[in-house]
């Protein structure tokens, strides 16, 4: 199976009313869950790899992403490369400049942080170049919860803001605040499912739900029947990951060869992989 572009993972998914799913990567070990999980529960999925995780490998996002590169090529179903929350300019225009070379998909431009005129003004330039090097591009209005503090308990994206936000940067896909929050462990999140349905009536590019490890599945089902198309999980992995390493030194407290205990965890994030691909289609 080749390497499939972002663009026509979330394109099937908007055409079959569901959503494709997004996972995170921190280690080798979590492409080929990822892999191993969607082939699984037979469907596609997009292996997405932090700005923080490619500063934990150094800051050079080139060796990870050659990995999980060959991981997909080798996958039976298709899966795609996307670069997450992407704040760091440089990073971003390495990215655009190396994405074929890289066989990258798709990136999310992060200006967030920025206010409201420099956010566009910075996301539109990011989109437009980067949609010339064949990338499908995400961005967000403003921070969804977790990233360095919650941004205010209540705050919630607007639809009219939201389909101004759009149509003045031209990204392809938005992340919208909805309820959701970034590096929950428990999945107690509520998601205002009436307002996910009217951002996605005045909006008119796929929306995506950041922070699903904390989401429950009916809630998951409901965001995606209201028009969530795209659903990004991350800590979930980590949780059933380092769960298994746990209960296997807590077994083996003699243990020194890492490869049984990082098996344990590859085969319990694959498990979790396969269940948020079949939740979803």
């Amino acid at each position: 199976m080749s390497l499939a572009p972002t663009v026509e993972l979330v394109a099937d998914a908007v055409a079959r009313g569901r959503a494709v799913a997004g996972f995170n990567v921190i280690t080798l070990e979590h492409a080929e869950a990822i892999a191993r999980g969607a082939a699984d529960a037979g469907a596609g999925a997009i292996l997405q790899l932090s700005e923080n995780a490619i500063r934990f490998h150094g800051g050079d996002p080139r060796p990870i992403l050659a990995g999980c590169r060959a991981v997909a090529e080798a996958a039976s179903v298709p899966l795609a490369l996307h670069l997450d929350h992407v704040e760091d300019p440089s990073l971003i225009d390495l990215a655009i400049s190396n994405a074929a070379a890289w066989g990258l998909g798709s990136i999310m431009v992060d200006a967030s942080r920025l206010d409201d005129a420099a956010n566009v003004a910075a996301t539109a330039d990011a989109a437009r170049r980067a949609r010339d090097a064949g990338l499908w591009v995400e961005a967000e209005l403003g921070e969804v919860g977790g990233k360095d503090g919650a941004h205010a308990p209540g705050v919630r994206t607007d639809p009219d803001d939201a389909a101004g936000y759009v149509a003045a940067t031209g990204v392809d896909g938005l992340a919208v605040a909805v309820g959701s929050s970034h590096a929950m462990r428990e999945r107690t999140a509520g998601v205002d499912v009436e307002l996910v349905a009217r951002i996605a009536a005045r909006v008119p590019v796929p929306l995506v739900l950041h922070g699903s490890s904390g989401v429950a599945d009916d809630t998951i089902r409901s965001a995606v029947a209201a028009g969530i198309r795209k659903v990004n999980v991350g800590t979930a992995l980590n949780i059933a990951g380092t769960g298994a390493v746990r209960e296997h030194l807590a077994a083996h407290p003699d243990a020194v060869d890492p490869r049984p205990y990082t098996a344990a965890a590859r085969d319990a994030m694959a498990s979790t992989v396969a269940h948020f691909v079949r939740l979803l289609g």
